[in-house]
């Protein structure tokens, strides 16, 4: 009988497997091996696309005149640096003992990838192939998806979108990049004053780029516009309007110009609820004063309801990139290093995901991981929470599980088991996965419940509006951490984050607890007093700067910077480049110093060179720089994987677009033009970068 051969992608995986199997190897260079089966691995890329040259040595050179570079054949070579790895696997596919091949790279298109090379290099022919594809590196997973293999056949149009991929990547990179370092790198290395410059450019990288300069620019454009508020403040007490007001609670109500105010659609506005300038807002408040010097107001209309917030869905890696970012300042490329070691010591499911949900059949066995998780101490009152509430025993029927969202793998959740490993990592690797066992056990839990409470106020023919809200019940917040208290509905408004005014009044600022008890005993028509009214002077604000997490979720939404969860998870799409490479991505413009990372902040902002190649782009093949044209590319490979359309047709789109770009570009003469661009982009950084005279940096002689 002959040998089963196991292949996976890096050594310590093809060791757990072989653990899980239970085998008795013997230890050999690049494998292991025993008396029923072989067990050897990748180190991960084995074989690559070859360079232009290897196809005609006239490509060594870089001229215009041998663009485009379309071959009709692909050619691949083995990677020097791992050729030996390469030979010992390839003997091995290829031995006569070997019957059955048990492909275990990694479960995705990139592992397909992988492996791929290496059997159309090794021309393996007469083996039975079977594909492996797991969720975790749990013994007991591992033995499922080699008890489930399917033959490698039923994943050959993921391999085929695998190879597609890497063909986009290499032409677009190999023709853009020579077309436009041949047409425009004079010209940048001649501004810089640099021996030369490369113009290095992708499908995704370029797209990304432009993300990072388009906002840099709207920050860079934007004009500061002062606003006047009008505010009231309200003193409360429990006895309402009988009994005197406790000095300590008040709330604040905001001025809004809605219909029957005397400013209603007034050209003065800078918005309902501001003043283009101080004096109308002075102005407002001397009409409400008149010559009363005791100030009252009359409750117009009071509502008090419960608003629920449930527990958020689970992470993808995106989510997880983003949450890592904002929560311990590290890069999306250092997240995904971190949870990829938790995933190989067992300890989370595979990383590399785009779902946020579980599937039924994970749903029906969760009471193993929740189990498995009374080993983590700090799980372990969630845990006896979760089992008296018995909320494990539904979790199918909830929105937390859905398989038409699953590709091809499933949300990151800890599996339960791996503990021993756990004191073995890094600090901020314990950290990371405190965070998905939180967001894991939040979905076990309600609602959060907040008490919300909105009053409107009247002063003679105008309205001011008030709101706050506080929590009432903890729910799913218990595990995941209740946010610090903000004020007023700074929750609810992100106006000022986007260039716009707040509109609401900074009603809780008292204690919310104490401040809600009051409110309670007050009822529409009674009178309150007014202790002040005041002007308050406001600014909008430039958009946010990308960070390394937000640029991921833009990324992964299509170029969209999208705050609200649910809304972003509602109109999700392909979005650019997947989640196995957005973060090699980003990593790759830090590195080619197109893009400049602040590693204590993560904030994210282009170089000059960046603006520079951003312009070059913009006045050649713009359309390198659209996001949703970027996404409609990965949504067309995603189309290929799921044999909607065929290689042939993605390939005859992908070689037309390259020609017909090419094509334009070489009609181009547009050098000159450039050069105010690259002024003008200059400019800011010569002010970014000058340092005054006889400041503190400068030294005493």
């Amino acid at each position: 009988m002959g040998k089963s051969l196991y292949i996976a992608e890096k050594p310590s995986v093809a060791q757990e497997f072989a653990r899980a199997l239970h085998l008795r190897t013997g230890r050999h260079d690049g494998y292991l091996e025993s008396e029923e089966a072989v067990v050897t691995w990748c180190v991960g890329h084995l074989v690559t696309m070859s360079y232009p040259e290897a196809y005609d040595e006239k490509y060594k050179r870089w001229s215009l005149e041998t663009l485009p570079f379309l071959p009709g054949e692909f050619k691949y070579e083995v990677i020097p640096g791992v050729a030996k790895q390469y030979r010992i696997v390839a003997s091995l596919l290829n031995r006569e003992d070997v019957e059955t091949i048990y492909v275990c790279t990694d479960s995705g298109r990139e592992g397909e990838y992988i492996y791929r090379l290496v059997e159309q290099m090794a021309g393996v022919k007469g083996k039975e192939r079977r594909r492996v594809w797991i969720d975790s590196q749990t013994e007991e997973e591992i033995l499922r998806g080699i008890r489930e293999a399917k033959d490698l056949s039923a994943y050959d149009n993921l391999s085929s979108s695998a190879y597609l991929r890497a063909k986009e990547d290499y032409l677009m990179g190999i023709n853009f990049s020579r077309l436009l370092t041949l047409k425009y790198g004079n010209s940048i290395s001649n501004y810089l004053r640099t021996k030369y410059a490369v113009i290095s450019v992708g499908r995704v990288m370029t797209c990304v780029q432009g993300m990072v300069v388009r906002r840099e620019r709207e920050i860079r454009e934007f004009v500061e516009t002062p606003f006047y508020r009008v505010v009231s403040t309200i003193p409360v007490g429990e006895g309402g309007e009988t009994q005197g007001p406790s000095p300590e609670l008040t709330f604040e109500g905001e001025w809004r110009a809605v219909e029957g105010s005397r400013y209603f659609a007034s050209p003065c506005l800078y918005k309902e609820n501001g003043f283009k300038e101080k004096e109308k807002a002075q102005e407002l408040i001397d009409h409400l004063r008149g010559e009363d010097d005791r100030l009252t107001c009359k409750i117009l209309s009071i509502e008090k309801k419960k608003e629920k917030k449930n527990p958020p869905l689970l992470y993808n890696l995106a989510e997880l990139q983003n949450e890592c970012s904002k929560r311990f300042k590290i890069s999306p490329d250092e997240t995904l290093r971190i949870v990829q070691e938790l995933y190989e010591k067992k300890l989370v499911t595979y990383p590399r995901t785009d779902a946020r949900v579980l599937s039924t059949a994970v749903a029906k066995e969760i009471s193993k991981n929740l189990n498995g998780l009374m080993k983590y101490s700090p799980a372990v009152p969630f845990l006896n929470e979760i089992a008296s509430m018995g909320t494990h025993k539904g979790l199918a029927k909830t929105r937390y599980v859905n398989d038409k969202q699953i590709t091809d793998h499933y949300a990151i959740i800890p599996t339960g088991q791996g503990f021993s490993a756990l004191n073995s990592v890094a600090h901020t690797a314990k950290e990371v996965y405190d965070v998905i066992v939180r967001r894991f056990l939040g979905i076990f839990y309600p609602a959060a419940v907040y008490q919300k409470v909105s009053i409107v106020t009247g002063m003679r023919e105008e309205q001011f509006f008030s709101s706050f809200r506080v929590l009432a019940e903890e729910g799913y917040l218990k595990v995941a951490g209740i946010p610090g208290q903000k004020r007023g509905k700074q929750e609810e408004t992100a106006g000022e984050a986007n260039g716009e005014a707040n509109d609401s009044a900074d009603s809780g600022k008292d204690d919310p607890a104490a401040l809600f008890a009051a409110v309670k005993s007050l009822k529409k028509g009674m009178t309150l007093p007014v202790s002040s009214l005041d002007i308050k002077e406001g600014k909008t604000s430039p958009p946010k700067r990308y960070n390394s997490g937000s640029l991921i979720l833009a990324m992964e939404n299509a170029g969209q910077l999208i705050e609200d969860e649910e809304l972003r998870e509602q109109i999700k799409s392909c979005g650019i480049g997947t989640s196995a490479t957005r973060g090699e991505i980003l990593k790759k413009l830090f590195n080619n110093k197109y893009l400049a990372l602040n590693k204590k902040t993560q904030i994210v902002t282009p170089t000059l060179q960046g603006e520079m190649i951003y312009d070059v782009v913009d006045h050649s093949i713009r359309s390198l720089l659209n996001p949703e044209l970027t996404a409609s590319w990965e949504k067309g490979l995603n189309y290929v994987a799921e044999g909607e359309i065929t290689s042939e047709e993605y390939m005859e789109k992908l070689e037309h677009f390259i020609k017909t770009r090419t094509d334009g570009v070489l009609g181009l003469n547009n050098q000159y033009q450039l050069r105010s661009c690259y002024d003008r982009a200059a400019a800011f950084y010569k002010t970014k970068n000058k340092k005054p005279e006889g400041g503190n940096g400068a030294k005493k002689k």
